[in-house]
């Protein structure tokens, strides 16, 4: 079984994730965009029971265009996001695929809010589905 740790940029939290994620995703929505600082997110999802946070955070909440809650699980130290779980998907939480600085990353298979997507962003690759 495979085992990843994601980790915050000084260390101090990490989440071990243990076996294969349910979902690999692209955000292109504004609030992702936001948290990364960059063009988009990439994150994987994992059954809770196979998520273990440790280290000390600080949780901020955020409600996104949608309506839904979304809770981010970040380092107090150096402010990185390590896991954020979505309202209507509490049993899915995600960590940020930068975060496990892994050559070997999982794939995404969906990239989403595609509507939000900058013009020069082009999300590739095998069997990938888009959602606007």
């Amino acid at each position: 079984m495979v085992t990843r740790i994601a980790r915050c940029r000084c260390g101090q939290l990490s989440a071990t994730c243990t076996g294969d994620p349910v979902r690999v995703s692209v955000c292109h929505c504004r609030g992702c965009r936001r948290l990364t600082g960059g063009a988009f997110s990439a994150q994987a999802r994992f059954p809770a029971e196979a998520v273990t946070l440790a280290g000390a955070f600080q949780t901020w909440e955020r409600v996104g265009d949608s309506g839904r809650r979304a809770w981010f699980r970040w380092c107090p130290n150096c402010g990185a996001t390590v896991m954020f779980v979505n309202e209507g998907y509490e049993d899915m939480p995600a960590i940020p695929i930068g975060a496990f600085a892994d050559d070997d990353a999982p794939t995404p298979t969906l990239s989403i809010f595609e509507a939000s997507k900058l013009p020069w962003v082009a999300v590739a690759g095998e069997g990938i589905e888009h959602f606007a």
